[in-house]
């Protein structure tokens, strides 16, 4: 299974490059686990899905420790069809999935956010998930749904997304959860995330 990420880091701010550079350094303890590659419009993080969303989570909260308004919007995608099997990718979690019942994974996904760290930054995000080649696709976004409006981090839904809200270790638990235990555990999964910090709208 191929397991990436795209990802893109907006600072509101003159010192743009400041911010920017210290969210890639945040990256630092990651890259023994994952392939890293920047350009100038984004960064490709390839690996498996606990370094991945922990890679995410100290990329903005690094950025987001500031003062300025920051934004991140990512696409996480797992299985794509046209892209190749990855040794790096693999994740035994995914694995066990394919034998648990909705009900279990929803409990699992529960526990670890109740489990993750407190980083003391503030974040917002909204985000899509796409369960794709699977014709009970709706099922498993329903089982999403339940489980993200009683995560703790849930603030509302919206057309087409839902809106998530808190310290930036549960926030980003949830969507890891999300991502991992919902949608067919070898089919074609991607999530869509908007993350924002310090905007003035909530001041």
């Amino acid at each position: 299974m191929f397991i990436g990420a795209q990802v893109s880091l907006y600072p509101m701010t003159s010192d743009f490059v400041g911010v920017i550079t210290a969210g890639l350094e945040a990256l630092a303890p990651h890259r023994d686990r994952l392939r890293v590659e920047t350009d100038d419009m984004s960064t490709l993080m390839v690996g498996p899905p606990d370094a991945l969303f922990d890679a995410i989570r100290d990329l903005f909260a690094g950025a987001a420790r500031g003062p300025a308004h920051v934004t991140l919007h990512a696409t996480i995608s797992r299985g794509c069809p046209g892209e190749p099997d990855d040794p790096a990718c693999r994740c035994e979690t995914l694995a066990q999935a394919q034998t648990q019942a909705l009900s279990e994974r929803q409990a699992l996904a529960h526990g670890a956010v109740q489990d993750a760290t407190v980083l003391g930054v503030g974040i917002d995000v909204q985000f899509s998930l796409y369960a794709m080649g699977e014709g009970r696709h709706m099922d498993e976004i329903y089982g999403c749904i339940a489980f993200l409006k009683t995560s703790g981090t849930f603030q509302r839904s919206k057309n087409f997304c839902t809106r998530l809200r808190g310290d930036a270790g549960p926030v980003f638990e949830t969507l890891h959860q999300a991502f991992l235990r919902f949608g067919p555990a070898q089919g074609h999964v991607t999530l869509d995330l908007t993350a924002s910090a310090n905007s003035p709208g909530l001041r």
